[in-house]
Parts: C-alpha cells; structure tokens; sequence
C-alpha cells in the first residue's frame, strides 16, 4: 500500500509514534489509510451538513475495510461574499484549495481520498487535486437546497432574491414584499436550489464519472444524501482494490461527456472555466471553439432556474443527471465505454435508467433547443472568445445592437442601474474585472440581477470581462478575453459605441473602425491596480486568460 511508505519498517517507527499519539491502533494502520476531504464551516450554507456528511463517509469506508483520516477544505460562499470586495476572494480560492489539498495528501501518503465539497470553487478545486495526486478518489457532495415557498405558494430561489432588490429599486416591490424573499428564498442547507454554479459543478462531477449517480441532484437534507455517503466511503474501497485513479476516469471523452451534459443542463458559464482547469490538470486541453462544436450537436434538455421554473429536487426526481445521460445516449452524443468510478463503464450505470418526468428532461426529440446552454462568441471585442448562457436569454435578446454603456468596476455599473441611468436598447459594458484586472474575476450577478429586477432583462446586455453567477439570467455576455488590464479591445470601447450581439451566430462585434480603435490603443494605459499586496497581487502576476480556464502558470 502507497501508505506504507510512512507507517511500515523499524524505520517508520517515529511516524507511527505520531499516528500513535492521534489514537490510531496498530491494527487501524494496517488498513489502507483514506483521506476524507472534508470542507464543512459555519459561514457556507452548502457546507454547514458536510461534518454530518464525513461522518457518514467514514462510517463506509469503516464498513469496507478501510481506516478513514480527516483533514479539511476551505469554501467561500459567493453569495455572502456578493457586491463587495470579498467576491474578488471568490475564483482564487479555487487554486488554494487544490495546492492546499494536493500538499496535505502527499505529505501523509494516503492510499486513496474521499472529496466532500459542495460550493462554487471547492468542488473544482477539488477535481484539480485529484487529478495531480492521482490516487483512488470518489466525490461525495453534500447536496443541493430545497426550493423556497413565497406566502402565494410560489416556490422561489436565491436569484429571485437578488432580482427582488432590483425589484425595490424599481418601485414594484415594497419593503415587506424584499423582507418576504429575504426570509423564504433560501430554507435549507445545501448548494443553492437551481442550476447555479455549485451544483452544475456537482452534476459534472457525476457526467465526468468521479461521483456516484444522485452526487448532483439528491437534496442536502435527504437521508439518501447520507447513505450515498456511505456507499462513496464504501466504494473507494474497491477504487482502492483496483487501482483505479482520477486520470483512468478522467480522460478526453470524459471531458467531451461533461461539455455535452453541461450543454444539455443548461449549466452556469462558470463551468467554461472550470472544467479547463481540471482537464489542464489532466494534461489535456479543452477551448471554446470545442465547446461550441458540442454546444451545436447537443440538445437542451433542462431548464431549471434562473433559465426556467424548476429546481434540483425537480431534476432528481426525474431521474438525475443518469436520466438526462440516458437521453443523450439514444442519439449517441456520449462515449459510454468510459470508466467511471463504480468501476464499471458508462453503459453498466445506464443499463435501467429512465427519464420519470419528460417536463423535467425533455425527451431528446422534443428539446427545448437544438443546441445547448451555453454559447462562446468571437468578434473583434473579444478575439480570444467570451462566452454566455444561451438558454438564459430571452428570444429578443439573441441578436441584438445597441449604444454602450461604460464602466470600470462593478460598483460604478450598480449605481448607474439604480440610478434608473441606463435605457432599453443600452450595452452596458463592466470592464477592469477580469482575473488580472479585478483582480479575481468577481461575478457580476448584482448588476445583472438588478437589470432584470428593473424591468430590463429583455431590452439591456451586459457585457464584461468579469464572471457571472449560474444565478445570472439574461444577455449577460462574460469572460471577454483578452481582458482589459491586458489591453484587450474591451479597454478601447467608449460610451455611444455600437455593439452588436449576435448568439446565433456566436459572434459579437465592436462597430468601430480599425483607425479609430488605433488611435485609441496609442493613448490607452492600464489603470492601477486595486489590489497590491498579499494573496490576490501573487494571483494577479500568476493568473492566464479566462479563455484557458484562469489557471495558474
């Protein structure tokens, strides 16, 4: 065993001392030694349920033969962390808890490790050290929230709440209709209750194989969260047994599978930045003209919230992401032949399952669209790409043109938004935000959210080198690359330019000439930046382009 290395041999007799000293038994060093990543704390609702997770995980590996070892993960939750300085604090965690992790299991040479995220950042970060440890790993997430109940009956979600102070700003709703929505949007532990970031990276996790079937979908507050638990402590076990590690699972056509299943979900565009980063680790590249290649052949099947009315506990009662896997499988869209970690192939895992709600997964014949979630478009505004969450816009907003609206950070934006400043027809254009320039790539879910809540979801775009929230509904166009602070065509544009959005057609384009857009680069200089010192000045000078998934070179 690979844990050998620090409990056998007279010469491991000081190690074992120390294994000693924390209460393990001879007999529990004699056993494979499992990491149990477990990232619970008290500020993360998706996290607070994880201690009862481990425990839960612990109990299976116990079960099966193994001796479980529990060290922790970091999590911010972006949501608290929203409109202020600390959303800056957000991506960047991504790569503290993969270094974090990859540190703590080489260091104790566990034989395999047991993944508990569940937010935005901790679940890729997650992926990204499992793929550089390589050793038998299996996820277990801690599960999405319940839906919201408003006093009318309608059900509701954290991006409700956020359109709802738009909502007040705009005069429709009084301060005891936003108290309404501040105490119902969000009922129970758990990953926010719709398509959002977390729990699109959960339900890829599953797509991409490291994840039992339900790691997705099954609500937080379930009892078969807990017995997936058990099994995921179980089934590391037999990871172990074979040998089976993340690059075996993880591989090309894994990652072509979770592009198309990410298509077919109507996932968060965040996931244009993460799965990148993972394949990276993987040693293998993914792009956005890839990503459009399987956007155009894949269906959308779903439309959970923000895109439409349903929720997590909507999609795992219709099956889950095996059922939406089943769908794209009739017409061949998927590898089925990959390894996943029930050790078995995607076809063994698929064998039964069925789609129990077709309003839920639309049948792979009667899609909502033809192509997928998630567009990336090209243009002379965004050379490298940018991308934005096609089955999130309104039909009127798939093309469109109009005057730009100009600002150099996110809070300047909000104030001209409540400020009832920007007008139907109106670009409005968030620059300085990107993974260099924020730096840390905030998500622009306040503005976008308060256009909407304003009344002008289907008149305004946005446009910025920023990121969205999964909670981002309308023409709100991210990840524009190069970014401004790199000097990227973004930093050129001046108020009254004409933008032109065209997401059918996957491009966007800047509607001013090559002279004038010269003569501008040859006064432009890049402002200063906002962060100096500490963590996020280091990520600033490591960071590379949102296009290639924001990893660290």
């Amino acid at each position: 065993m690979r844990s050998e290395q620090a409990t056998k041999g007279v010469g491991r007799a000081p190690n074992r001392s120390l294994f000693y000293a924390l209460g393990y038994t001879q007999e529990e060093l004699e056993r494979p030694l499992i990491g149990v990543v477990n990232s619970y704390n008290e500020i993360v609702p998706g996290h607070m349920n994880l201690d009862k997770i481990t425990e839960a995980v612990k109990a299976g590996i116990r079960a099966a033969g193994g001796t479980p070892v529990e060290f922790p993960a970091i999590a911010v939750c972006d949501g608290i962390a929203m409109g202020h300085v600390g959303m800056k604090y957000s991506l960047v965690t991504r790569d503290l808890i993969a270094d974090s992790t990859e540190a703590v299991a080489m260091a104790h040479q566990f034989d395999g490790l047991v993944m508990i995220p569940n937010c935005d950042k901790n679940v890729p970060g997650l992926l990204m050290a499992a793929a550089r440890v390589n050793i038998p790993t299996i996820f277990c997430s801690g599960g999405p929230m319940l839906a919201g109940k408003l006093n009318n009956g309608q059900r509701t979600c954290l991006s409700h709440m956020f359109e709802a102070v738009g909502g007040y700003y705009a005069g429709s709703l009084d301060e005891t209709e936003l108290e309404e929505y501040e105490n119902s949007a969000c009922p129970t532990c758990g990953s926010c209750s719709g398509m959002y970031t977390a729990n699109s990276m959960n339900c890829l996790t599953e797509a991409i194989g490291m994840g039992l079937r339900g790691n997705g979908t099954i609500p937080a507050v379930w009892s078969a969260r807990l017995r997936l638990a058990k099994h995921a402590g179980m089934q590391i076990m037999e990871l172990v047994k074979h040998n089976i590690r993340p690059r075996d699972i993880m591989t090309q056509s894994a990652f072509h599978n979770a592009e198309t299943v990410d298509m077919a979900l109507g996932c968060s565009t965040n996931t244009m930045l993460h799965l990148p980063a993972i394949a990276h680790e993987c040693g293998i590249e993914l792009n956005l003209d890839q990503s459009n290649q399987i956007s155009d052949q894949t269906p959308n099947l779903c439309h959970l919230a923000p895109a439409g009315d349903t929720y997590m506990e909507d999609l795992e009662g219709a099956g889950g992401v095996h059922a939406v896997m089943s769908e794209l499988s009739k017409k061949g869209l998927l590898d089925t032949s990959v390894l996943t970690c029930t050790g078995k192939t995607l076809a063994d895992n698929l064998q039964g399952v069925v789609n129990r709600n077709p309003e839920i997964i639309r049948p792979i014949n009667h899609p909502y669209s033809a192509d997928g979630g998630i567009a990336a478009l090209k243009g002379n505004l965004a050379p490298e790409g940018c991308v934005v969450k096609r089955s999130a816009v309104a039909p009127e907003m798939m093309s469109h043109e109009g005057p730009a609206r100009v600002f150099n950070s996110e809070e300047e934006a909000i104030e001209a938004i409540y400020a009832n400043q920007i007008k139907a027809g109106d670009v409005v254009v968030i620059r300085y935000e990107g993974p260099k320039g924020g730096p840390g790539m905030r998500e622009m879910l306040n503005p976008t959210s308060a256009i909407c809540g304003m009344g002008l979801g289907e008149s305004v775009a946005l446009v910025t080198d920023g990121r969205f929230s999964g909670a981002t509904r309308g023409a709100a166009i991210g990840h524009v690359c190069p970014e401004a602070a790199q000097g990227g065509p973004i930093a050129l544009v001046e108020d009254g330019d004409l933008i032109a959005i065209d997401i059918p057609s996957h491009t966007i384009t800047l509607k001013v000439d090559e002279a004038t857009l010269a003569r501008r680069r040859a006064v432009w200089f890049c402002p200063e930046p906002k962060i100096k010192t500490g963590y996020l000045a280091r990520y600033a000078k490591l960071v590379s382009s949102a296009a290639r998934g924001a990893v660290l070179e």
